[in-house]
């Protein structure tokens, strides 16, 4: 057997091992385990909301509440691996195409290496977390300065611009995505009861929404540093989350949001449950 067929056989069984079960459980723990990240933010979000929280709602103040939690190491363990896990799909994603009938070009391509890449970069910092090494510290802090440098670099405020404008782009997406129900598209809709489809919706719809708000919000304060030129007003997600309660609707705006992304935790698990992978 020549070099050529050996590599030709050894791409096969890894595309094999990424469109088999292998690539579904990743993919299966890798939801579950962005669900309980939501989930979590979306409570400590909610227990702002109604003046009783004392953690960020971002991804550093979901760790350090479910570090609390009995067995609270093992679990935050399980998350980083599942997160792993979310990695290893997208990365397969990117190298031998996604589900469906346009999976194996570039526009599904691109955006799964984009994906893989963002959750290697969560994986390790809860991994790092649980390892007691580092880890998710606060978002806040995290964007201002990741900003504040960006802004130093030769047409930084452009650059700062730019990405601001694309993540309010991938915001009303996201929103528009979710009140048209694409979601349908990558569910295996034959699978579902009428409850388990109420359910889908539901949660589908509302989480969303709630998170292409929230995505929208965080890139129009990157747009507004820009122009400014203040690092400072460029906001994570605990203080996007907190700028909601400062509408006119107040604290009521933040409550539905926080919701909202308590229902996009919800709808990770049924994707979990019944995506097509």
């Amino acid at each position: 057997m020549n070099a050529r067929v050996m590599a030709r056989t050894g791409r096969g069984r890894a595309r094999r091992a990424a469109n088999g079960s292998a690539a579904e459980g990743a993919a299966r723990a890798g939801l579950t385990a962005r669900g309980v990240i939501y989930l979590l933010v979306g409570i400590l979000a909610l227990q702002i909301g109604f003046g009783t929280g004392n953690r960020q709602a971002d991804r550093g103040g979901a760790l350090a509440e479910l570090s609390d939690k009995p067995f609270g190491a093992v679990l935050l363990w399980a998350l980083g691996i599942g997160l792993v896990g979310m990695a290893l799909w997208r990365l397969s994603e990117a190298l031998f195409g996604a589900t469906g009938k346009d999976g194996h070009t570039a526009k599904k391509r691109l955006p799964a290496a984009a994906r893989c890449v963002f959750y290697a970069f969560v994986a390790y910092s809860v991994l790092a977390f649980a390892a007691g090494t580092g880890g998710s510290g606060s978002s806040d802090r995290q964007s201002r300065d990741v900003t504040a440098k960006v802004m130093e670099m030769p047409a930084g405020r452009w650059l700062v611009g730019v990405a601001g404008a694309a993540v309010v782009v991938a915001g009303v997406v996201i929103g528009v995505q979710a009140l048209r129900r694409s979601y349908h598209k990558k569910l295996k809709l034959g699978a579902l009861g009428p409850r388990a489809r109420r359910l889908v919706d539901v949660t589908g719809l509302g989480g969303g929404a709630a998170r292409g708000l929230v995505f929208a919000a965080a890139g129009a304060f990157a747009v507004r540093a820009a122009v400014d030129y203040e690092p400072d007003k460029a906001k994570g997600l605990d203080d996007t989350l907190r700028s909601f309660a400062e509408t006119p609707l107040g604290p009521w705006l933040l409550i539905c949001v926080a919701a909202g992304l308590m229902l996009f935790g919800g709808f990770s698990f049924a994707l979990a449950r019944w995506r097509r992978v």
